[in-house]
């Protein structure tokens, strides 16, 4: 059994677990902590220690992996949502690292669970072009063709309408906006429709807690690509981070 340590921080909540990355299944129970407020980087590499001494000496010589909510370049973190702005542009990943007193590999949070869910999710097996959403509180995105994923694509970000897609179609902004399925479905059939025809994917995974309603909105898309909800679901970030530390280690 090859175990990596997997590490996924969150606007409100820092999880972590072992897993096992023959199957993506957890060794051990998740441990969870609150997200410190503010989220500075001091303050969030003192909670990510924590988690990882949650798990004592069963960690110990495993790689780790952290996802984080930002553009992640080389080590460096390029933006910052839902944790505080001192992470624009600050050495992450040399940050994380010296807090928990060993090396880390850092990346996007929305890249670690298209990598998770095309190794064992819903695009296992697929070996084309994969684009992978998450509607949350904005869209995550995540681009991987042949298993390889092309990180920080940010496709959230797309102008739809005048405005940044996740403006006008994230879980988010259903729920602040109190929009019907119907409106909500129509928004969402314009941001798929536009990147698709940037892209061509070969497959449309949709994760993010509206994904549990997929029955409501996905089978009422119109595409030409095949759309399907996400499988690992929360712990998709963790599995994906692990997943990464591993794959730094051998290269």
């Amino acid at each position: 059994m090859t175990v990596a340590f997997g590490i996924d921080i969150g606007g409100s909540g820092i999880k972590g677990a072992p897993v096992d990355l023959e199957t993506g299944e957890f060794t051990a129970e998740r441990y969870r902590l609150e997200t410190p407020q503010p989220a500075t980087p001091k303050a969030v590499a003192k909670t990510v220690k924590s988690v990882l001494a949650h798990f004592g000496e069963t960690t110990e010589g495993l790689p780790v992996g952290i996802t984080i909510p930002a553009v992640v370049q080389h080590g460096v973190t390029r933006s910052a949502a839902n944790i505080d702005k001192k992470w624009i542009d600050a050495p992450a990943e040399e940050l994380l690292s010296e807090g928990v007193g060993q090396p880390v590999t850092l990346l996007n949070d929305a890249d670690a669970a298209g990598l998770a869910e095309v190794y064992y999710g819903a695009a296992k097996g697929n070996d084309g072009l994969v684009l992978v959403t998450t509607l949350g509180t904005g869209i995550g995105s995540a681009l991987i063709y042949k298993g390889v994923l092309i990180p920080n694509t940010e496709l959230g970000h797309l102008e739809l309408d005048g405005f940044d897609a996740e403006r006008r179609a994230s879980a988010g902004v259903k729920t602040k906006e109190d929009l019907s399925w119907p409106v909500f479905i129509e928004r969402l059939q314009r941001y798929y429709s536009h990147v698709e025809a940037l892209f061509w994917p070969d497959l449309f995974v949709v994760g993010g807690g509206v994904s549990r309603n997929a029955n409501k909105f996905l089978p009422k898309l119109k595409l030409h690509t095949p759309i399907v909800p996400a499988e690992l679901r929360n712990r998709a970030g963790i599995v994906g981070a692990a997943m990464a530390a591993a794959d730094a280690l051998k290269g």
